[in-house]
């Protein structure tokens, strides 16, 4: 969601901070502030809407001091605007925020009751008055910004900048995620670690409830309850932190031609040289121990998830729960000692997922994580973290995380079914090698780029998409669908191809675009006498299939997508391609956004 910076540092702290806010664009915002302190004055300048305008704003009007704090605003108390932007001040306290303080009404009754206005609709705002009033009241400025934190229920990063004080950042933490950047003779606070990756590789991440007191030559963080706390210092690796299009025009173009290389080391990650066993990083998992999974998520990871549930079932026959992360936090499930509860999430800081997490703690006879960040809330609170090995995502749409989310997923069902005896060896080792030729397929299907294409022009022209399958392929119908609705603003619906005569075969007209998912395989006469039906009432059909499927079925189809032949269980991860490519064709078609479509966020650190 909101994105965060702070800068300590011996030069001017304005062209840091719009540099690091840049490479937090991807988290999605719409408006965006820097504040300063020089020769002991704060000063701020925010702008509504791109980077660029903040940019173009302190051309003309400068903002110097070499400490000072930055933010990129993604709304939700109060519409975008400048009053509403971040920085937030009050008198001598500037104040950026990522999360919702959930008691701000009490809050800012109380500070009304002293006689204390408002100015914006923020719940931000009251954070900022709520620190000067303890400042008025002779608090020293880290006193008063503890004692405003002890005060705030909800999710929040917070970062406080003080007039008069120019070595000076507090920083706060309490379910978004905030990290300390050391420099030499300089410190910094972010988001996350590829906001400070060009200043500094080594990172110190802040736990749940820490609050920090930075200055340019130390760090000292206290726990919620006020004592001191030991954090470790972490070295990242830059080359994750890269964060260029390379020839691409559009990040997700880059990550989802990206796919087979990621995979790869995904799979040589869990498969190692010369074995058919997966192998798991860290602690054992035995799981003859298990009698029921349970998979928690959100988005795009919620229907890797649905995925898995196919694998897990059928392959090592193990019954399987899976719940979006925001309903089953609420719902209060029972969760014995026999389950394994497995959560995914590309950010590893996903708030519903986190709270999921939270609530299967102590419950659970082992808590295992799917992550794309090693070094994330979700990760390091997990039994056991399995990282998906993309790299860094950019793109506000998932692409190459959810192939690797697959990958990962079915190797840990393929290591569920040694444990539980439901493979024979040759199984294993034909599913082995099929995962260790799957870089080379995905690039197969990469190449069909041109016809696919070609496909998304009709596509462009739609007001609403229905995507179909069955089996494997129904989740991935669900993912094509919230793709091409994320990126090209067209409603799209994804079903499985049974479901069509329950209701969605009303919608089917010479006007309906139709994408049927199909590999030729034993669900494959099922799904085509579906497309018939859709075929029959002058629905428009976009068939993506491999050779065989398509020579039996092309006749009388809109268009034809072909994928080369795979093993049954991979296709999801080969599908994927084609569905994200046909979303991303119709978002420059229709010239979108791609990167970062509106009112949305990469990672969504708030409920």
């Amino acid at each position: 969601m909101c994105g965060i910076v702070g800068v300590l540092g011996s030069h001017e702290a304005a062209p840091i901070l719009v540099e690091a806010l840049k490479r937090l664009e991807y988290r999605g915002y719409d408006s965006a502030g820097i504040a300063t302190v020089n020769d002991g004055a704060l000063g701020r300048r925010r702008a509504v809407g791109k980077l660029v305008n903040l940019s173009d704003l302190l051309v003309h009007d400068p903002l110097p001091g070499k400490a000072g704090i930055g933010h990129t605003r993604w709304a939700t108390h109060g519409a975008p605007s400048v009053t509403n932007a971040h920085p937030h001040r009050a008198g001598p306290v500037a104040v950026v925020h990522n999360g919702i303080v959930e008691n701000y009404r009490e809050l800012r009754t109380e500070l009304a009751e002293n006689g204390i206005a408002f100015q914006t609709e923020t719940d931000t705002e009251t954070v900022a008055l709520l620190t000067e009033h303890y400042l008025q009241s002779g608090l020293a400025p880290v006193e008063a910004a503890f004692k405003t934190i002890d005060r705030l229920d909800g999710a929040f990063a917070l970062a406080f900048l003080f007039d008069g004080q120019e070595d000076l950042i507090v920083a706060a933490r309490k379910g978004s995620p905030l990290a300390i950047g050391h420099g030499d003779g300089e410190m910094y606070v972010g988001s996350d670690a590829i906001a400070l990756a060009p200043l500094t590789n080594r990172i110190t991440y802040l736990e749940e409830g820490d609050r920090a007191v930075v200055t340019r030559t130390s760090l000292e963080i206290r726990t919620e309850q006020g004592e001191l706390a030991n954090r470790e210092m972490r070295k990242i690796k830059l080359d994750q932190a890269r964060t260029d299009k390379g020839e691409h025009k559009h990040y997700m173009s880059k990550e989802i031609a990206e796919q087979p290389v990621v995979v790869a080391e995904a799979v040589r990650s869990y498969l190692p040289t010369g074995s058919d066993r997966v192998r798991l990083p860290g602690e054992g998992l035995d799981f003859t121990k298990i009698d029921r999974l349970t998979m928690v998520a959100c988005g795009t990871a919620f229907y890797a998830c649905l995925t898995a549930k196919y694998w897990f079932e059928q392959l090592a026959k193990l019954p399987v729960e899976v719940d979006i992360a925001s309903e089953f936090r609420y719902r209060e499930p029972p969760v014995t000692d026999r389950t394994l509860a497995l959560f995914v999430s590309q950010s590893g800081e996903t708030a519903d997922t986190l709270a999921a997490l939270r609530y299967c703690e102590g419950k659970a006879d082992k808590i295992v994580s799917v992550v794309n960040v090693p070094e994330s809330s979700i990760a390091r609170e997990s039994d056991i973290a399995l990282p998906i090995h993309a790299g860094v995502e950019i793109g506000v749409a998932s692409t190459k995380a959810f192939t690797c989310q697959l990958s990962v997923l079915l190797m840990l069902a393929l290591k569920a079914a040694a444990d539980r005896g439901t493979l024979s060896d040759e199984e294993l080792s034909d599913h082995a090698a099929a995962l260790r030729g799957l870089p080379s397929v995905l690039n197969a299907a990469l190449d069909q780029n041109r016809p696919i294409r070609k496909a998304s022009q009709r596509l462009s022209e739609a007001r609403d998409v229905l995507f179909l399958g069955r089996g494997l392929m129904y989740p991935l119908a669900l993912e094509g669908a919230l793709k091409l609705k994320e990126i090209s603003y067209i409603h799209a619906e994804g079903y499985a191809s049974g479901e069509l005569k329950h209701g969605p075969i009303a919608l089917i007209d010479k006007h309906m675009p139709v994408v049927v998912m199909a590999p030729r395989d034993a669900l494959f006469d099922k799904t085509v006498s579906n497309m018939q039906e859709v075929m029959a009432r002058k629905g428009k059909v976009i068939l993506i299939s491999d050779d065989e499927g398509i020579a039996e079925a092309e006749d009388g189809v809109w268009s034809t997508i072909r994928m080369p032949h795979i093993h049954p269980s991979l296709t999801p991860v080969l599908y994927a391609v084609p569905a994200q490519l046909l979303a991303y064709h119709t978002a420059v078609a229709k010239g979108t956004d791609v990167d970062q479509p509106r009112n949305l966020a990469k990672s969504v650190t708030v409920e």
